[in-house]
């Protein structure tokens, strides 16, 4: 059977249903079954890419793996981590780019039928550069989601409803994190019945990936009148290709680094030198075509601003059960528990702040003055839980729990709200590519963040400096957004 193009109307297009009216409103859409969809596989994608974190923890409070010989083990576990964002940050702008030439559902079942399987490929895997190999390759792969998730979004959803399906479906980022930080214990609990207890880790790579399989396949045969086979294998060569030489460049970096004595911020620090390469690359390549996204002032406000977003969304995934484990000396399974709150927030926050973007785009509201109130707030609640761990010697684990779910709760809010932005303010034939190049800049604190972090840890003996510089950068990003004009689009 002939393929319906990627936009067509169709089964999940709303453009192709019958209009949304005062009478419709209400009743199962088809651009609801997508979103479903969607959440799932960000749910699953999430908690591939967050459990390094929780598992690097347990390797270095049990003295395990390649991490347990290692003189700085959080520095180490911290640059794991941003080697994975150094991949999954090389494939944003290529990922939107790819999704606007073959098609945004053919680069989603791509990517998370890639990610499934790197993902259980991790857990076959032990030694420190194997490890570090497939999990930039997961990323590699899992980076071409965002971009065309994001511009699918745009596409089969009324303008009305944008931000709030935006909002709904990035919950799964929530569920996926707290997937990861929650059931990391409870996997490895599952591995020691099967597996040594050192070896136990895996099965938290082997859950995750067969789970993120399972999604893959259910995305595939639902977006299948829409896929031509020709072109999934096209456009998985195409990303293969662009991924190989990203992952090459991503190991000689730190192979090099590593061998000249450098530090792990530094191997860090010159993993996102090599993206800004590529932002280069892009401007020089594709200059022309791609202006409307890479020279817009605003656009590019908004790119920056990205990066305080990632680095404390990736800052607090992937150490906040090692933070709250160290500051209140808890268990590794009472930790994980209290630093859900920060990941669970998202599944209230990411639909309300969506909720609230459509809402207020309708009476008249702009969708920065929303962005701002949200991020001002996550500011201030930030640095009160930075005061807190400084001020107190064994801080409470529900005090921490309740901060950590109010700064995340406005944090979560604030994300739809700015992809519906970029969508406002991205030509439609190049939303792709817009969201790529935003979420390219932005993954730079995601790169950063594990291993900054990481390395204050070990030179300071406690997460606190780390907390208040991740404080710092929210307000940076404020700052940032203050000097966005935007446009107000027309209320529906």
């Amino acid at each position: 059977m002939k393929a319906v193009p990627d936009e067509a109307p169709g089964p999940v297009v709303g453009a192709g249903a019958e209009p949304d009216t005062e009478q419709t409103r209400g009743r199962l859409r088809p651009w609801h079954t997508l979103w479903f969809l969607l959440l799932l596989g960000w749910t699953v994608s999430a908690a591939d890419r967050a459990v390094t974190g929780p598992v690097v923890s347990w390797m270095i409070d049990n003295g395990v793996g390649f991490l347990a010989e290692a003189d700085n083990p959080h520095a180490l576990g911290g640059l794991i981590g941003g080697l994975f964002f150094a991949g999954y940050m090389l494939t944003q702008f290529p990922g939107g780019y790819l999704g606007d030439r073959y098609g945004h559902r053919t680069l989603i079942v791509v990517s998370l039928l890639w990610a499934g399987v790197a993902t259980i490929l991790t857990g076959f895997l032990g030694g420190l550069i194997a490890f570090i190999v497939v999990r930039v390759v997961t990323g590699l792969g899992e980076g071409a989601f965002y971009s065309n998730d994001r511009t699918l979004i745009t596409a089969a959803t009324p303008e009305r409803d944008r931000s709030l399906g935006m909002g709904v479906v990035i919950t799964g980022l929530a569920f996926g994190i707290t997937i990861a930080i929650v059931g990391t214990p409870h996997f490895i609990d599952v591995g020691k019945v099967f597996l040594p207890d050192v070896e136990a880790w895996r099965m938290a790579f082997w859950i995750l990936g067969a789970a993120t399989l399972l999604v893959g396949t259910a995305t595939t045969w639902y977006f299948r009148a829409h896929l031509q086979w020709r072109t999934v294998c096209r456009a998985t060569a195409h990303l293969g290709a662009y991924s190989l030489v990203s992952l090459v460049l991503i190991m000689a970096v730190y192979l090099i680094g590593d061998r000249s004595g450098l530090s792990d911020l530094w191997i860090a620090l010159l993993e996102v030198v090599l993206a800004a390469g590529l932002v280069l690359f892009a401007l020089t390549r594709k200059g022309e075509e791609l202006g409307p996204v890479l020279r817009n002032r605003d656009l590019f406000l908004i790119y920056l601003a990205n990066i305080a977003i990632l680095w404390n969304l990736w800052f607090f995934s992937f150490w906040s059960v090692s933070i709250v484990a160290g500051a209140a000396h808890s268990s590794f399974a009472s930790a994980a528990l209290t630093a859900g709150f920060n990941a669970g927030a998202g599944i209230l926050g990411f639909p309300a702040g969506g909720w609230l973007s459509d809402h207020g785009v309708r009476r008249g509201w702009s969708r920065k003055s929303i962005m701002l109130t949200f991020t001002g707030i996550q500011a201030v609640l930030t640095v009160a839980f930075a005061w807190y761990l400084s001020a107190t010697d064994r801080p409470s684990l529900w005090v921490m729990g309740v901060l950590l779910f109010f700064a995340s709760l406005f944090f979560n809010a604030l994300q739809p709200v700015g992809h519906a932005l970029t969508a406002d303010l991205a030509p439609p034939e190049l939303r792709g590519s817009a969201f790529g190049m935003q979420n390219l800049i932005g993954e730079t604190g995601a790169v950063l963040s594990p291993a900054v972090g990481g390395v204050l840890r070990d030179s300071t003996g406690s997460w606190t400096a780390a907390v208040w510089l991740d404080a710092a950068i929210v307000a940076v990003g404020f700052c940032l957004l203050v000097g966005v004009r935007g446009r107000r689009p027309t209320p529906p």
